[in-house]
């Protein structure tokens, strides 16, 4: 029955990989898929179903958790575009080639996942292109070596990524010691990608043509407002983690509590027909559902591979096959890009006691790194990743072809830096 599961897990993913040609919504895949390997498990679980029932509950609260966080991000993504907040940014670019603009982007997303998180920071840069580029098929590769910056920002810092807060919260690693030992071998994995991409990436930006929200924000005092007020929301939320530590989850939800008070205010004495579209109501009608829904099938769908053991027995089996502890951790990261790597790294967290390998063992480090790029490789192989896919309708092996091959040299470049780097200091 357990083998039975991996198998609906193996039959869904291909089906979420083959959407396009398919033709066969992947939110609808990955529901399905969560529904039946959570009930063939519950059949064949020595723990009875009451104790699946526990489980199930935990696991529901792990992806609500996540959920609950991307729509609040995407909704205050959807109100600063709906104020032409984004316009404060974009009227500053003032990059005339398309390889001069992968730079510029490269480096605000590899430097905001970091104080973001690659997620939001993916969010964020996205709604970003659709007001500098007119040409979708630009913007699908410009969306591409986003995914790779904002992963490689979130590995160095310990509110970047979910994998690295993990290890944060759980003593593995320590903020300074996490920061100094990946900024670069990070920004190596950023910058291989931008460097090849730029080299081939020839012609002028065009912008697109203007879109005037009809009435609205013709000042730019509720521009420049709502925009800070936007980015601050976004800001916010690691701050509250860390002061009250909360999940963020409640930092982003009190955050859009906040701006839809102040937006509530701004426009309390416009007309109604102006102030309509402005409402964060309409901006909720606005965001990517079918997102949301598919990140709660696939992590329900993952969580199952968690909560049967198969993940941690994947890790066991590593550890008597092959034994070198760096080989591991890197076939993790390329494994990431395929299971989520939140459960992977959960799973090392349990197979390595800090006992035996204490907190900023190497270990630690080249985990954070290696599990939190690793997901670049593939489309759905991070939160960044599946969050892209979403939003500009990226598709799998449009993905696999253009921006993986970028992804899997940068990943190894960054390791070879890593590993000099630290033999060289330790």
């Amino acid at each position: 029955m357990m083998s039975l599961v991996a198998v609906v897990f193996v039959l869904a993913y291909a089906s979420i990989a083959l959407e396009h040609p398919l033709k066969i919504n992947k939110s609808a895949v990955a529901l399905i898929a969560a529904g039946v390997m959570w009930t063939l498990y519950s059949f064949a679980s020595p723990l009875g179903v009451h104790g699946v029932i526990e489980q199930l509950t935990e696991k529901l609260a792990e992806t609500a958790a996540i959920v609950f966080f991307l729509i609040g991000a995407m909704t205050i993504v959807e109100v600063t575009d709906s104020h032409g907040g984004f316009e404060v940014i974009t009227s500053r670019i003032k990059a005339t080639k398309l390889s001069s603009l992968l730079w510029i982007i490269g480096f605000i997303a590899f430097f905001l996942s970091s104080i973001l998180d690659n997620m939001t920071t993916t969010i964020v840069m996205v709604a970003l292109m659709k007001r500098i580029l007119k040409d979708h098929k630009q913007r699908l590769f410009f969306a591409g070596i986003i995914v790779i910056a904002a992963n490689a920002g979130g590995a160095w810092t310990p509110i970047g990524d979910v994998t690295t807060t993990m290890l944060w919260i759980g003593g593995q690693i320590t903020t300074g010691n996490i920061m100094q030992g990946l900024i670069i071998p990070s920004l190596v994995n950023m910058i291989i990608p931008v460097a090849l991409a730029s080299f081939f990436l020839k012609g002028n930006v065009v912008p697109p043509d203007q879109v005037t929200n009809g009435n609205s924000t013709t000042s730019q005092f509720e521009k420049n407002l709502m925009f800070f007020m936007g980015v601050g929301s976004l800001i916010f939320v690691p701050i509250f983690k860390a002061v009250t530590h909360l999940p963020p989850y409640l930092g982003i939800l009190l955050s859009l509590g906040v701006l839809w008070l102040v937006g509530n205010i701004l426009h309390r004495n416009k007309p109604e027909e102006e102030r309509e579209h402005l409402r964060l109501t309409q901006a909720l009608r606005r965001i990517d559902m079918a997102s949301a829904v598919f990140f709660i099938g696939i992590l329900l769908a993952v969580a199952t591979l968690s909560a049967n053991g198969m993940l941690p027995a994947l890790a066991k089996w590593l550890d008597s096959m092959i034994g070198n502890q760096s080989i591991i951790v890197i076939i993790i990261g390329l494994v990431s890009a395929v299971v989520d790597n939140i459960p992977l790294v959960a799973a090392s967290m349990g197979m390595y006691p800090l006992a035996q390998f204490p907190t900023d063992s190497f270990i630690w480090e080249f985990m954070a790194y290696c599990a939190g790029t690793g997901g670049s490789i593939l489309i759905i192989g991070s939160a960044a990743g599946v969050a892209a896919m979403g939003l500009e309708k990226i598709e799998f092996f449009w993905y696999a072809r253009r921006i993986g091959p970028l992804a899997l040299l940068g990943y190894f470049a960054g390791i070879v830096c890593y590993i000099v780097q630290y033999n060289m200091f330790h």
